[in-house]
């Protein structure tokens, strides 16, 4: 989402992570996932055996160090409460690792300095601890400290393969590390960071957003041969129910300028360009919003994953921007989807301006005689 308000985070607000001595979590240096090191964990509930992800976690971090010097312990101890199988982060903010004007690798964090050094050692640190142990991580990183995604998966769970590009036959990852694709034996989960819409008709903006959801549909309409869960900051509300004020967002402008298409106007995720193209990119690739298939009406206290400063005009402003979308094929298999956020001071946020969603999907019904095929019928 693009901000309305950037806070000046200060040294001393800094709070080391706990340290651990296990091993720190990195980056896969492959696309292709490694093998499996460990057997399936056992679901305390129903003592079976997990074959997949079930629990999938979606958040916006707003830059993932931050977050780690000035919430860890708060998160960490949601994320344990929560106990997701797959946690999907955007904006993770940490440059890419190569040196000043050599080529970047997006899949490690950037190194080669004493401040970039002291940074990854931080994160990885943090994710040695006790709650991020269990998973095993793949970055999709820009060059700068800007945008950028996370993946993290159970390492009980291999993914089968994991890509960074909507275009299966390229290898190279997204402009500013935007998707990260993890495929297991009966789905694929896809994590992206949406392009902002921006105010204005310009390559940056307008014409950029075009081409992403262009780019988008096609991958969504080729992604057939198994189910898809589509997650992560869209940055779109698909209607006016997903808005707490929508006359406020139809209106809003940046400094008075007026789009030439009347659907071009309003605020960023919000205009009526960008809610059509979400919206045929659901019908069209048979796609179900999982927190509307369960949450029909409007819920002004926790219906929204963005929310605006809570210091000025966008105070209680809020927009429902973050996602779990699920092929139809999975409709049957939802079990809960929750957005874990609340109020116009944030609580819940861990320090973003987005709040964490999350989903759980039924186990796939196994024929003792077919263990291979776990399509959801």
């Amino acid at each position: 989402m693009k901000r309305f308000f950037q806070p000046v985070q200060k040294d001393a607000s800094f709070k080391k992570p706990t340290l651990s001595s296990s091993s720190p979590a990195s980056a896969d240096d492959a696309s292709e996932a490694k093998p499996a090191t460990t057997t399936p964990v056992e679901d305390e509930d129903n003592k079976t055996q997990k074959k997949e992800p079930t629990k999938f976690l979606t958040w916006n971090a707003n830059s993932f160090l931050l977050r780690i010097k000035n919430n860890w312990p708060e998160f960490t101890k949601f994320i344990d409460a929560i106990d997701p199988d797959v946690i999907s982060i955007q904006e993770v903010r940490m440059p890419a690792a190569g040196a000043k004007g050599a080529p970047k690798n997006p899949r490690e964090l950037k190194d080669d300095n004493n401040s970039s050094r002291e940074e990854k050692l931080i994160i990885t640190r943090a994710l040695s601890g006790p709650t991020f142990r269990k998973y095993d991580v793949w970055w999709s990183l820009s060059d700068s400290k800007y945008a950028g995604t996370a993946l993290f998966v159970k390492k009980c769970f291999p993914p089968k393969k994991v890509s960074f590009n909507l275009d299966s036959s390229v290898s190279k990852h997204e402009a500013d590390g935007r998707v990260i694709i993890a495929e297991f034996e009966s789905f694929r989960i896809m994590n992206t960071y949406v392009p902002n819409n921006g105010w204005k008709d310009e390559e940056t903006a307008f014409q950029r957003r075009r081409k992403w959801d262009k780019r988008m549909k096609e991958f969504v309409l080729q992604s057939t041969d198994k189910p898809l869960i589509w997650c992560g900051d869209l940055n779109v509300s698909h209607e006016e129910i997903d808005v707490s004020h929508p006359d406020f967002f139809q209106t809003a402008k940046l400094n008075g300028y007026i789009p030439p298409n009347k659907e071009d106007c309003g605020q960023p995720g919000f205009t009526l360009s960008e809610r059509k193209r979400f919206g045929s990119i659901l019908k069209e690739g048979k796609l179900i919003d999982a927190y509307r298939f369960l949450h029909e009406e409007k819920d002004m206290e926790r219906g929204f994953s963005w929310s605006g400063n809570p210091i000025g005009k966008y105070r209680g402003k809020r927009m429902r921007i973050d996602y779990l979308l699920v092929s139809e094929k999975l409709k049957d298999k939802i079990v809960k989807c929750e957005i874990h956020g609340q109020g116009i001071e944030l609580e819940g946020f861990y320090g973003s301006d987005h709040c964490p969603v999350s989903l759980e999907l039924a186990e796939p019904t196994i024929d003792a005689n077919h263990d291979s095929n776990l399509n959801p019928e």
